[in-house]
């Protein structure tokens, strides 16, 4: 009888296992993402359009306007009729692939050639696009009395010596965008980029060969639309920030989420500061030239979302030349290069209200990479220095369960003694409590000292570009996505279990019931969740066992002293 039992709970349990792949591969979350046949093509976002879409410089409302519109229509200069091709123009450097719309010299396509779209596919994940699918463009540009952007006919053409820059063996790349206003005035639109960097400088240079003063009004903004999150390929558990953040002096990190402007629109002035666009992984920022006090602005329009700063306005003497300048970053959140780029840019890698305790298992997990290489192998050394520093704690926590294992027969005989004397077992029981230094609710206490370990490797794991397409070992190819066979939360549930087998049993029926359902309760929950984080719940319950078990044999062989 007893076989057949065990045949039967082992072929349920296969039939199960099934059962889960297949819902999973029919109904669960998408281990990739699924691309479609035909990539939409990138497309000018002015191509079939002569309105301009700027913000609103001195003026209180956007009139409809998506970049801003002069603050002196009077004063407006019209920009010299020149024969220029629209053809868009492409940039290539070892980290970024750039597409920059010549009509307003937007950036409207940036693809990540180090990071994939899909894990194996070979194809750059695509940050910003502007096509049939999406609307997500960095644009900047010149307003006010006199800049080009401000101008009757939409956004300025501008000419580039080549539609094909690429920055090859070289250190540093500029791609010129220049054009003649009527009057004479000189423009050039310079991007730089530089090697290995996800960040991309701007300046504008105005030449005033005229007769007159020069006005403008420097911007930069980020346009997307509402879409979900192509870079968030999990659907069950906590999910990132996607959404706006301005960083002022006010306040160094704030969120303003696309609910919050379909309510009312963001305006600040702030010194220096940057705003940014964040989704899970990846990050776009404009930040301005230190030095000057900026206006940062939010709105909705045309159901795009759209965020940026404007300068203070500045003046150009006949015949003197002067530069205003920002920095784009656009790419992975990458700490090192964040920091160096702008203050409290690193803030974007959201660890949540436990940064304080995310942020050194960062740096911790960060520095045993360096040295062991592989990033499965530094969440079990991570679980190991945990263990390590909460051995004390946990060892005090086991020493009074296995007690409770030990003295288990003579609660049984007090439970049994005194019936449904309730008063008077619980002063026994305290009495045994007492002289035994029992402590009836030690064994919690692990589980509550973890839990927020726990909660900030989470989002370690979640918002570290470091983890994402990770592999470990074996058909575990990307640590940040959940197991493809479950095969580590069935262990980490086997664990589970054989915790409970030398834990003492509660002395009330129900919780007892309740403690046999946890194993599998918790398998079911981390079936879904990323392969890296049920390694680490794993590799601590094996830690646990085994120091579980040795302190066990030390109580039951009297040696208190040792456990």
């Amino acid at each position: 009888m007893d076989v057949q039992r065990v045949i039967l709970i082992a072929a349920l349990a296969l039939i199960s296992y099934m059962l889960v792949l297949q819902w999973n591969d029919d109904y669960g979350p998408a281990q990739q993402q699924t691309a479609s046949a035909q990539p939409a093509e990138t497309v000018s976002a002015y191509a079939n359009s002569g309105e301009a879409e700027l913000p609103v410089v001195g003026a209180a409302s956007d009139a409809g306007a998506d970049v801003p519109e002069a603050a002196n229509a009077d004063a407006q200069t019209a920009v010299a009729e020149t024969q220029v091709s629209e053809e868009l123009i492409n940039v290539s450097t070892d980290v970024l692939q750039v597409v920059i719309d010549p009509r307003g010299g937007d950036i409207i396509k940036v693809a990540l050639p180090k990071h994939e779209d899909v894990l194996n596919s070979g194809n750059p994940f695509v940050l910003l696009e502007q096509n049939s699918n999406r609307t997500y463009v960095a644009q900047s540009g010149l307003v006010g009395r006199d800049g080009p952007d401000a101008q009757k006919g939409g956004r300025p053409l501008y000419s580039a010596a080549s539609t094909e820059y690429s920055l090859d063996d070289n250190d540093s790349l500029n791609v010129d965008l220049t054009l003649t206003q009527e009057n004479g005035v000189a423009v050039t639109k310079r991007f730089t980029f530089n090697k290995g960097e996800y960040r991309v400088g701007l300046d504008y240079i105005v030449d005033n060969q005229s007769q007159e003063s020069w006005n403008g009004v420097l911007f930069g903004q980020i346009k997307r639309d509402g879409s979900a999150d192509p870079s968030q390929q999990t659907s069950m558990g906590m999910k990132s920030y996607l959404g706006a953040v301005f960083s002022t002096e006010e306040n160094n990190y704030q969120k303003v989420n696309f609910g919050d402007m379909d309510e009312e629109r963001f305006k600040q002035n702030s010194p220096d500061g940057w705003v940014a666009m964040v989704q899970h992984y990846f990050v776009s920022a404009w930040i301005p030239a230190p030095g000057a006090e900026y206006t940062y602005q939010s709105r909705k329009l045309n159901g795009n979302y759209i965020v940026g700063f404007l300068s203070p306005s500045f003046d150009v003497a006949p015949g003197e030349s002067q530069s205003v300048s920002a920095t784009l970053y656009a790419g992975p959140k990458d700490q090192e290069q964040m920091e160096a780029t702008a203050p409290n840019l690193k803030l974007t890698v959201d660890y949540g209200i436990l940064w304080w305790i995310a942020s050194p298992l960062h740096t911790i997990l960060t520095w045993i990479h360096s040295v062991v290489g592989n990033w499965g192998l530094s969440i079990i050394g991570i679980t190991l220095l945990v263990k390590i520093a909460l051995f004390q704690l946990n060892a005090k926590a086991f020493k009074s369960m296995a007690k409770m294992r030990k003295f288990g027969p003579e609660m049984t005989r007090l439970k049994e003694q005194y019936g449904d004397d309730r008063q008077k077992m619980s002063q026994e029981m305290m009495k045994l409590y007492q002289k035994e230094k029992i402590n009836p609710l030690g064994g919690c206490l692990p589980i509550l000292v973890q839990m927020p370990v726990f909660i900030a490797l989470y989002w370690v794991l979640m918002e570290s570009i470091e983890l994402r397409h990770a592999p470990f070992f074996g058909y575990i190819q990307d640590l940040s996505q959940m197991d493809p066979y479950f095969i580590l939360p069935i262990l980490m549930g086997g664990t589970m279990f054989i915790q409970q087998m030398l834990n003492p049993t509660p002395p009330d029926p129900m919780q007892a019931k309740i403690m046999k359902l946890l194993p599998i309760i918790f398998t079911f929950f981390f079936l879904w969740f990323p392969a890296g984080l049920v390694l680490y719940w794993l590799c601590n319950n094996v830690l646990s066992i085994a120091q579980q078990w040795l302190i066990n044999r030390q109580i039951e062989a009297g040696d208190d002293k040792k456990a």
